[in-house]
């Protein structure tokens, strides 16, 4: 304003107060970074390490992951050959029961037992016997005598002299009561048979006629142990049934 005027003309001016930011100074001469700039740093921090912790544990889990597979693989791999080695040891030892098994049958007495193998002979015995049987156990009232010498020829041992005692009493009775007795083997079957024994079970039939009488039929079941003697087989024992 000029001196001297009339009126007076206040001029006001817009001031604008600025007011400087403040900064921190430290002892060192650093500047601080201010609160809010600060916090801004921590989050962005944070951020930062969430995500590298997000990408190692996804990372983490994509190596154990693969590196399951391999494992699982080779373990998948060994399989078969931890079973081709339990079937080499099952065979073994299967192997090994039925050697033992063919050794102790070959040395039982089932095993040397011939009736099972050797036809012929068995065929030979059981025929032996049953002619044997038929002569010693038929006889009539007029030929006691003839039915006596076969069994002398047929027998011997202790079927002999257990046939000798009872003889005595049946030719007694074939005489008094007119009596005649045929005896016909049903079957001879060779239950063991070695190089010079049998066993065999016999099976008959008997028919006792008395004179006036009808004829009567019964069975009888033997127990016959037989030896080879000169080439013919002697019965040398008899057990009835």
């Amino acid at each position: 304003m000029k001196p001297g005027s009339g009126s007076t003309t206040d001029v006001v001016t817009d001031e604008t107060d600025v007011v400087p930011e403040e900064t921190d100074v430290e002892a060192d001469g650093e500047a601080v970074v201010p609160g809010p700039a600060a916090g801004a740093s921590e989050t962005g921090t944070g951020t930062d390490t969430d995500a590298g912790s997000g990408a190692g544990a996804d990372a983490g889990s994509g190596s154990g992951s693969s590196g399951g597979d391999p494992t699982g693989t080779g373990s998948g791999r060994r399989w078969p050959r931890v079973l081709a080695g339990v079937l080499v040891i099952v065979l073994l030892a299967a192997g090994g029961a039925l050697y033992v098994a063919g050794r102790q049958l070959r040395d039982t007495p089932a095993g040397s037992n011939k009736a099972l193998t050797d036809s012929a002979r068995t065929t030979q015995v059981a025929g032996d016997v049953t002619n044997a049987l038929g002569k010693v156990f038929s006889y009539g009232p007029g030929d006691t005598a003839a039915t006596k010498a076969s069994a002398q020829q047929l027998l011997a041992g202790k079927a002999l002299q257990q046939y000798a005692a009872l003889f005595g009493q049946v030719e007694k009775q074939a005489a008094d009561q007119k009596l005649t007795l045929t005896t016909h083997v049903v079957r001879a079957g060779v239950t063991r048979l070695t190089d010079d024994s049998a066993h065999l079970l016999v099976f008959m039939d008997q028919v006792y006629e008395r004179q006036g009488k009808a004829p009567s039929t019964a069975a009888a079941q033997l127990s016959v142990t037989a030896q080879l003697r000169e080439g013919r087989w002697t019965i040398v024992e008899i057990d009835a049934r």
